[in-house]
């Protein structure tokens, strides 16, 4: 996950006809000559808003993206919500990560008529910490609050179908998608999950340093030994840091040594130990029965690889959701780019894209033109 190194139910014809076709006067229009009666409105251009709203006595500012569109015309409508660590409304950690991940999505997602609203979590953009001041008390809980608020703020947008309501998760906006669903009161049609946070958040470290081990090994960096050492004091430190005992990194590689600090510290710890409180699937198990859901991995994923999926597909399962399921994405990484390519190739694979468009197949309406 980012922060570790760092659908809807169809709008039926019969339903978006009796929208623009009864008349302040008259009789129902009939079904062709309701389709007449909506080309003959204006045709309004895509298009961003930017918008705030408020959680927790804190301003959050994010972008609306609305499709093009015929004036009166209600739009299946999307909470995008970003990953782990300072991740803003588009899905970057500028300067240095900024593959603009969200805001393709809002993009791909415009394409078919889904309109969508992304937002700066605490700590990004101009949303900033607020009255977190900084990261020290905040924890996942708040994230799920702003992320409830911004999906009331979506619902509430002129052009919003309230019944046609998704949320699109990458990384950890994925556990936070299933948070937000079982949280607010009208819950989403859809949940589209890609590239998911499926377990505990220390267990995904764990095996992520245990990767990065072996191809350190395997590219002759490492000796097995000293990789063996490593895991165990990562899964030590963990086991620690779980019973709130002191941790010691002392003796591990400098970088894994910097990175659990930086985890076990004063100013992340709060919120670690929350998300790591958290075990998906069993969020999952409480998906409303007949959400629509997408849950995507990509076969070069090493943050969430494709090992790991099965246990949130099988409470998915249980809780009787319906739409694509899993996608395997073949060759992709964590950022939806084919494996290998630079981190700020602002780009989604072809794959991913088709994925996103299946999730989205019920709700797309008509063409606007």
């Amino acid at each position: 996950m980012r922060g570790s190194t760092t659908t809807w139910r169809r709008c039926t014809l019969a339903v978006l006809m009796a929208t623009v076709a009864i008349a302040t006067t008259g009789p129902v229009l009939g079904t062709a000559e309701a389709a007449t009666s909506t080309r003959s409105t204006p045709l309004i251009p895509a298009g961003d808003r930017q918008v705030r709203f408020t959680a927790d006595g804190t301003t959050t500012y994010g972008t609306v993206h609305i499709p093009a569109h015929r004036a009166g015309q209600r739009l299946p409508a999307a909470l995008l919500i970003p990953g782990s660590g300072l991740t803003d409304r588009n899905g970057d950690q500028p300067p240095a990560t900024t593959p603009h991940t969200l805001a393709l999505f809002a993009s791909t997602l415009g394409d078919d008529g889904v309109m969508s609203l992304r937002f700066d979590k605490y700590g990004t953009g101009r949303t900033g910490w607020g009255r977190y001041k900084n990261s020290d008390h905040i924890d996942m809980a708040a994230y799920t609050r702003q992320a409830v608020a911004a999906y009331n703020a979506l619902r509430a947008q002129p052009e919003a179908d309230p019944n046609e309501l998704l949320i699109v998760g990458h990384s950890e906006g994925g556990l936070q998608a299933l948070l937000v669903g079982r949280a607010v009161r009208t819950k989403p049609a859809g949940l589209a999950l890609i590239a998911p946070q499926d377990t505990r958040l220390l267990d995904a470290i764990d095996y992520q340093l245990a990767g990065t081990l072996d191809r350190l090994v395997a590219a002759g960096e490492l000796s097995p030994k000293q990789a063996q050492f490593n895991k165990t004091g990562v899964s030590r430190a963990i086991a620690d840091f779980r019973a709130e005992r002191q941790v010691d990194t002392s003796g591990l590689l400098p970088f894994i040594a910097s990175l659990l600090n930086g985890l076990f510290g004063p100013y992340n710890a709060t919120f670690v130990r929350s998300d790591d409180a958290i075990y998906p699937p069993d969020i999952a198990r409480r998906v409303a029965h007949g959400t629509r859901t997408l849950v995507t991995c990509g076969t070069a994923d090493i943050n969430v690889p494709c090992r790991t999926t099965p246990p949130l597909l099988t409470a998915l399962a249980a809780a009787r959701t319906t739409g694509p399921g899993l996608r395997i994405l073949p060759g992709l990484d964590h950022f939806l780019h084919p494996a290998g390519a630079p981190v700020n190739d602002q780009m989604i694979a072809p794959a991913a894209q088709s994925a996103l468009h299946d999730f989205v197949r019920p709700w797309q309406h008509l063409t606007a033109s």
